[in-house]
């Protein structure tokens, strides 16, 4: 249904990536995403549409991240290079849609913004009945709840009004009155043409039917109601309470944890938030100076999964960050997690090997140390040595003191401390 859903934006998404790409020409004439009268045109005549049929199908590509803007230039979305062989990409598209409901069809006109934004907040509540409901609903039922949440709305954001008042203080020194709280606003906008709105618009992405004064959720808008339900329910359930940090600190709390336990509360940790900016954040934690939040990021990046290739790709390009990347890309990819490390070079090998160390050094215990030495890919102390000296990690020096440290063999430790000093002087 996603598919079927989304092919007529697929089919744009493409052409825009064959004929729009780099040394092609621009997609839009605004600066804002808006395909130019000539692209449109020009789309139109390659895929058999009307400019109007064209334009549509770009908006709902955009707001499936089938394509992505740039200026004026359009490149594809990595659900559009995963739409054939990842189901799980199709569906998280046409979610991306389905949120964007309200940006679909244009909203009426003469209504407050204030208004509109209310609705928008209270559907989701009008979509769980729906599902729970499990078939078509009468639309004045949907408008009572409707207006009954939207009173809700008004209320909770019930204001106090600290305007002067006669008898309030001021600079006379008159005695205080306690002020009174604003009411909240009746309920009197007419929302019958704001819920004909929301409705049609749902209806446009496929997630619901709507007409004979009743609408009924069809099965992908039901599971979508579900799919956001359970993400509630995970993230009410977070087994460490550490949904509510951010993402170093809540990296830092999963430090202790099992790894069942630990991937647990990165799921309830990124169900509470977008994932586009939950990838951000793991992002930039692997970018600290913390070794072992590094590699806790990007285990918590494993479970996001698909949405966090493009930023993962991206970080191909930070030499800190690059082997992690790539043994998340091969993993992603369908490489087994035993033999990922084989797409790492001997450099990136080392240098990986180094600041697992330095992490291990921080945060761990001699023992652990010492049996994180004996995983080194170098055959012999010196050549492990030599290459680590040469990957140039800023924490060889310390990583080299605390083996030393560590071993038992009085002239292994002198050679590590020797090589440490080597590194320390430049050498």
């Amino acid at each position: 249904m996603a598919r079927s859903v989304l092919a007529a934006a697929a089919r744009v998404a493409r052409w825009a990536d064959r004929a729009l790409g780099p040394g092609g020409d621009s997609a839009t004439a605004d600066g804002k995403a808006t395909l130019s009268d000539a692209t449109a045109r020009r789309a139109a005549e390659a895929l058999g549409l009307t400019a109007d049929q064209v334009r549509a199908d770009w908006d709902t590509a955009r707001l499936a991240g089938l394509i992505e803007v740039h200026g004026d230039s359009a490149r594809p979305g990595w659900r559009l290079r995963a739409w054939d062989r990842d189901d799980s990409a199709v569906l998280r598209g046409w979610v991306a849609l389905c949120d964007a409901w309200s940006l679909a069809c244009p909203e009426p006109e003469d209504h407050e913004h204030a208004a509109v934004a209310e609705v928008v907040t209270a559907m989701p509540q009008v979509l769980s009945f729906l599902q729970l409901s499990a078939g078509p609903v009468p639309v004045p039922q949907l408008l009572d709840l409707l207006q009954q949440r939207v009173t809700e709305l008004r209320t909770e954001r019930c204001e106090v009004d600290y305007e002067p008042r006669p008898g309030t203080s001021g600079a006379s020194g008159t005695p205080a009155v306690a002020p009174e709280p604003r009411p909240a606003p009746a309920a009197d906008a007419p929302l019958q043409p704001l819920l004909d709105w929301a409705l049609r618009a749902l209806a446009s992405v496929g997630a619901l039917t709507y007409g004979d004064g009743q609408a009924t959720l069809t099965p992908l808008g039901s599971w979508a109601v579900w799919v956001k339900l359970e993400q509630i329910c995970v993230a009410a359930q977070s087994p460490a309470g550490n949904i509510e940090q951010g993402a170093e600190d809540m990296l830092r709390g999963c430090a202790q944890l099992r790894p069942a336990a630990a991937r647990a509360e990165y799921r309830a940790w990124l169900a509470a938030r977008p994932v586009g900016s939950a990838v951000t954040e793991l992002i930039a934690a692997a970018r600290g100076e913390d070794a072992l939040l590094r590699g806790l990021a990007f285990e918590a990046l494993r479970v996001v999964g698909a949405p966090a290739e493009p930023e993962v790709r991206a970080a191909l390009d930070e030499p800190a960050l690059r082997p992690y990347a790539l043994l998340w890309l091969a993993e992603h990819d369908g490489a087994d997690p035993e033999d990922a490390h084989e797409v790492l070079t001997r450099e990136e090998a080392t240098w990986l090997w180094v600041d697992t160390a330095a992490a291990v050094a921080d945060h761990g215990e001699a023992p652990l140390l010492l049996r994180h030495l004996e995983t080194a890919v170098q055959p012999t102390v010196p050549s492990l040595l030599d290459e680590v000296r040469a990957v140039g990690h800023p924490r060889t020096v310390q990583v080299l003191v605390a083996l030393a440290a560590a071993h038992p063999d009085p002239a292994f430790a002198k050679a590590l401390r020797r090589a440490a000093f080597q590194v320390h002087k430049g050498g």
